[in-house]
């Protein structure tokens, strides 16, 4: 027989080993450092997850992506509740082991923040490159500008030497010590373009009375210049003179010397647009006549006497003259003040200061023209008559007679004038 303090002993050693507590012998997660720190690492490792999930959801609106946008926030979300079971394990104190031991669930942890480290730097990385193409496209646009700017510098610094270099050829301009200076742009190459098409009309008039005073039949003379033209009306025939004129003053313009041949003009090999604006602006308010006087054999000296003889053939003179003493007078280097050369030298002189300004521009203006029979387009052309009425089989009209060439000018297109063969007139 056992003492009774030894029967209790036993008892109570029996009594625990047949029902063991749980929450005396497990010790919570306060009483054991190795399972606090796996749940301390997971806890980095789920808010590392969860910033690399949220900087790719910014990252997903700009630019902003719908799908990006939907993915990220999933994440996100699920970041924040492996966060709300840790929370809820820690509460509990007697959080699940994930892995089989605590060195294993820290280890595993410290994976996942690598991991969710290294999405943060791609998506920062992304973030950046996007940052550096859009740095380099405002680098690209910057240089545009400031090319554009040096452009306009340049043309500033042309026009105020040129401005400079015309005050002095005029002694000074007006009482005040100024003048009107032209700026170069479309606008000027357009009036000055205006005038030399009203030029070609005015000398078309003389040239016409002298054909008819020296007994030309018309009709025939119209029709040998360009054949199998169909008028709307007889007046009309005019345009084939004028047509007859521009293609013979506007021959060889698209050279830079204006020659089509080698030995009319000889171009400086120095000639630049300062060059041929200059030029432009000495001539352009000038009399023709006294600037030959000036220098008979300059380049536009030789410029007109090289389209006077083109111009007026031999047959025709002598039906205006009874002779060819004008015509051997020009030949010869000089410029007769009769009223029919000086008509003439008008003409020249437009057609020749709008060469100069075509050339003053960079690019130069380019000369286009039109041929006969070509379809008509308003995008390129544009009708000498006014009102007219296609023909009702529905036919495309046709260019009968090019009046004036076209040009380009940067990116303007002056219209080429034609006379459209086959249509009606509405008065």
């Amino acid at each position: 027989m056992q003492p009774s303090g030894l029967k209790e002993t036993q008892l109570n050693n029996n009594n625990q080993k047949v029902h063991p507590q749980p929450m005396e012998q497990q010790q919570s997660i306060n009483q054991n450092p190795e399972a606090m720190e796996a749940l301390i690492s997971n806890l980095f490792g789920n808010i590392s997850s969860l910033k690399s999930a949220y900087i790719q959801l910014q990252s997903a609106h700009t630019p902003y992506d719908p799908d990006k946008i939907q993915e990220a926030d999933k994440v996100v979300i699920s970041e924040l509740k492996n966060l709300s079971e840790l929370k809820h394990l820690y509460r509990e104190n007697n959080p699940k082991p994930v892995c089989v031991s605590p060195q294993d669930s820290r280890l595993a942890a410290e994976i996942q923040e690598q991991q969710s480290l290294l999405k943060t730097y791609e998506v920062m990385v992304k973030k950046f490159q996007s940052e550096i193409q859009n740095k380099d496209s405002e680098i690209t646009q910057m240089l545009e500008k400031i090319e554009e700017a040096n452009q306009r510098r340049l043309k500033l610094e042309k026009n105020l030497k040129l401005r400079g270099m015309s005050s002095n050829e005029s002694g000074g301009g007006g009482g005040d010590g100024t003048m009107e200076f032209p700026d170069l742009n479309f606008e000027l190459f357009m009036s000055t373009y205006e005038a030399a098409s009203k030029a070609v009309h005015d000398f078309s008039k003389p040239m016409i009375n002298m054909m008819k005073a020296a007994g030309w039949d018309l009709d025939s003379a119209a029709e040998s210049i360009e054949p199998g033209v169909a008028y709307a009306k007889r007046p009309h025939k005019k345009y084939a003179f004028e047509s007859y004129i521009c293609q013979r003053m506007f021959s060889g313009f698209q050279h830079k010397d204006f020659s089509s041949e080698s030995a009319m003009v000889v171009a400086d090999d120095d000639d630049d647009t300062e060059t041929f604006f200059r030029q432009f602006l000495s001539l352009k308010d000038m009399d023709p006549l006294d600037a030959l006087c000036t220098n008979p054999d300059s380049n536009f000296g030789q410029f007109c006497r090289s389209k006077y003889l083109v111009l007026i053939h031999p047959k025709m003179e002598a039906s205006f003259f009874g002779n060819l003493d004008q015509r051997d007078y020009v030949a010869g280097g000089g410029h007769p003040r009769t009223g029919f050369y000086q008509a003439f030298l008008k003409l020249a002189k437009s057609v020749w200061i709008l060469h100069r300004l075509a050339y003053s521009f960079d690019p130069a203006a380019k000369i286009f023209q039109v041929k006969k029979g070509s379809e008509f387009s308003d995008s390129y052309m544009e009708s000498v008559l006014k009102n007219i009425v296609v023909d009702e089989k529905g036919e495309s009209p046709r260019v009968g007679l090019m009046v004036m060439p076209g040009f380009w000018i940067g990116g303007s297109v002056v219209q080429s004038r034609v006379y459209v063969s086959g249509v009606k007139v509405v008065e």
